[in-house]
């Protein structure tokens, strides 16, 4: 069975989708659409911009969710199964068309300024935690006094945590002292996947639940749960849940396999998840877009 995995947040680079662009008659016309919608053009940023201007929150989300269902379009091949990878689950949701591209676009931009605003509430991170078994990091995180949690399930040995600055450094300090390879703070705008985000999840909930969510083509397999959704309210019910939940990757990806899946492809900017897949499982078969 064929896997469409899509990419997240920080997989941005300048001149993505520039080729699609110039090549495809039929991605011309969705990155116009989507600079109408937008109300501002993102294509002049994703394809000339600085590396500091595709950082902004309100271009970044976009730019990433764009360039991967723009390119699963022109692909011309249905996947059989799909998960993304945070603000990625948008981008397959609208690959098995539970989403429409416009809807899709309008709560990939309502949720990077939700974000945004989350973020500026208190100072708060993220950091990666290498070679220290699962259990050991959330245990540590447990333990301190303050908002510090177990955020992304990458792959078998990388794992991050998210929550207010000092409470994540002070995790970062006990793990190292547990054994971990490296406990390093990440040059982000926030504690995404924790409890922090929550003024963001309420706003981004009432727009979801507002949204038509359709029967999908084939199966999502959400970061929340790990496993495959095919019930439309399911897959709302779920995204709501998904800012202030840890992403389920490794489990997501266990799982597909566990399911069937014989190929993973990455659509979209970089080939993270490429790299995340063959770390969870050494036999699998990938290919990026």
């Amino acid at each position: 069975m064929k896997a469409f995995v899509f990419p997240g947040q920080g997989a941005q680079f300048t001149g993505m989708g520039k080729e699609l662009y110039e090549t495809s008659a039929l991605a011309k016309e969705l990155f116009e659409k989507a600079n109408e919608i937008l109300g501002f053009r993102i294509t002049d940023i994703m394809f000339e911009g600085t590396a500091e201007e595709l950082k902004e929150t309100k271009v970044t989300q976009p730019a990433v969710f764009l360039h991967s269902v723009i390119l699963a379009k022109t692909l011309g091949i249905q996947p059989e199964m799909v998960a993304g990878h945070s603000l990625g689950e948008f981008s397959a949701l609208v690959a098995n068309g539970c989403l429409s591209f416009e809807d899709g676009l309008l709560l990939v931009s309502k949720r990077a300024l939700a974000m945004q605003k989350a973020c500026e509430i208190a100072p708060s991170t993220m950091a990666a935690v290498l070679n220290l078994d699962d259990k050991i990091v959330e245990d540590i995180c447990a333990s301190i006094d303050g908002v510090v949690v177990a955020a992304n399930y990458n792959c078998p040995g990388q794992l991050v945590i998210s929550g207010a600055y000092p409470a994540v450094e002070l995790a970062c300090e006990k793990m190292k002292e547990a054994g971990a390879k490296r406990a390093l703070i990440l040059p982000v705008g926030g504690a995404f996947h924790s409890p922090m985000m929550e003024p963001a999840r309420e706003e981004l909930a009432a727009a979801i639940e507002a949204t038509t969510f359709n029967t999908p083509s084939c199966p999502v397999y959400q970061n929340v749960t790990a496993s495959a959704v095919s019930d439309a309210q399911a897959i709302k019910n779920n995204l709501i849940i998904q800012l202030t939940a840890p992403v389920r990757w490794t489990q997501s990806v266990q799982q597909m396999i566990a399911d069937g899946a014989t190929s993973f492809t990455e659509v979209g900017p970089g080939k993270v998840l490429v790299g995340l897949v063959n770390k969870i499982d050494r036999e699998a078969v990938t290919f990026s877009a």
